[in-house]
């Protein structure tokens, strides 16, 4: 799909005031619509963080410290956001963050993020916990470009299993997301008492699987109870290492990224070790209370890297202004997580393609003012630190 900012910065000008409006533009109407449509316990899920929220705070805070400088009496007639990765070309510099349960916010699931990436031309990145099954979603997103993120299990026959499910179902990269091997210590899930894979949320992929289901005594749908501990349990691979990496590596040809990664030494090793490209994240502040924001990390670990591959970045980005900040600063597309899953919750599918297309708008506005008129421009020039 080509989205024409002008034309959707035009159409919110001309469908009146804020009354006559279905949808919000701000995505802080976005979180306070969800919120009063959501329980505490799902609200929470996405909304809260780790301990204190400190690392939650860190990523947005870390924006604040750079402040972009524009140049003027530039020609920006012409404008793209389009970047390119692993052989795709891409609509815009960002893509749709893997976020499991997604039946907790919306009936749809999964299917309803997935729709709108492909229609959209964004990439979806689906969560390993998804509510919907890998081939559901593959089939309801066509030719849209797809990757799956995988938590390593423990179980090496399951790790084969899902990896070759989504070679077959048409995903073209793999994320190993590795910072959460343990659960953190999230406070607001904890006060309500909610994790929602005891419901049976999110095991769309295990229950789904030949292997996983083979592990059990039971089926899952005798009981889900012992069905859901054994996908924790294989979720939870505290012992995970380089060398189980490299055992990921050679089941696929598929380019792997590494997710979770914010030390510069842990790049270093992990293109060492084969990976394909780098996720700066800290799991958007639910895991380790306390820690060092995303975009704090994100120049060092490029400094490190040197362009050897691509690094992504995701925590903390809520506005275009954001997005040229990362790009600037060396990612080379952003992952977007929270805005989507409001919108979700508030008006499915079409919510979650309002509040892309409106940051797609806003970028490409915030880049043209800055005087650059495509992604390929923006580099440290841009912006400045400051106290």
């Amino acid at each position: 799909m080509n989205i024409k900012s002008a034309d959707i910065q035009m159409s919110i000008y001309e469908s009146g005031d804020e009354g006559a409006r279905l949808l919000p533009v701000s995505l802080s109407e976005w979180e306070e619509r969800a919120e009063k449509k959501l329980d505490a316990g799902s609200f929470g899920y996405v909304h809260g963080g780790a301990g204190a929220g400190d690392t939650m705070r860190a990523n947005i805070d870390a924006f604040q410290t750079y402040r972009i400088r524009p140049r003027i009496c530039m020609d920006i007639s012409n404008r793209d956001l389009s970047v390119k990765l692993f052989g795709h070309k891409f609509t815009a510099p960002f893509l749709f963050a893997p976020i499991g349960v997604n039946s907790i916010f919306h009936p749809d699931a999964e299917l309803a993020p997935a729709k709108a990436a492909a229609k959209l031309g964004i990439p979806y990145i689906l969560s390993n916990v998804s509510t919907m099954d890998l081939e559901k979603v593959a089939e309801v997103m066509g030719d849209g470009i797809r990757w799956f993120q995988l938590y390593p299990p423990r179980n090496h026959e399951l790790t084969k299993s899902f990896l070759s499910r989504a070679e077959a179902a048409g995903y073209s990269a793999i994320v190993v997301t590795i910072d959460s091997t343990l659960l953190g210590w999230r406070e607001t899930d904890l006060r309500n008492a909610y994790l929602p894979f005891l419901s049976g949320h999110g095991m769309g992929n295990y229950f789904s699987d030949p292997v996983f289901c083979s592990m059990l005594d039971e089926s899952p749908e005798k009981n889900r109870k012992a069905a859901v501990k054994v996908a924790l349990d294989e979720g939870n691979n505290i012992c995970f290492t380089w060398k189980n990496l490299d055992f990921i590596r050679q089941q696929t040809k598929l380019p792997i990224l590494l997710k979770g990664v914010t030390h510069p030494d842990d790049a270093i090793v992990a293109i060492e070790h084969g990976v394909d490209g780098i996720i700066v994240s800290n799991h958007g502040g639910r895991q380790l209370d306390g820690a060092i924001g995303t975009l704090e990390a994100l120049p060092f670990i490029c400094e490190a890297v040197k362009e050897k591959v691509p690094i992504l970045m995701d925590s903390g980005i809520r506005r275009g202004a954001d997005i040229l900040k990362a790009m600037a600063l060396g990612a080379s597309a952003v992952l977007i997580g929270r805005p989507y899953v409001y919108a979700l919750a508030v008006a499915g599918q079409m919510g979650v393609e309002e509040v892309m297309k409106h940051l797609f708008t806003e970028t490409e506005l915030q880049m043209a003012i800055s005087g650059r008129t495509s992604i390929q421009e923006l580099d440290r020039s841009l912006v400045m630190k400051v106290n």
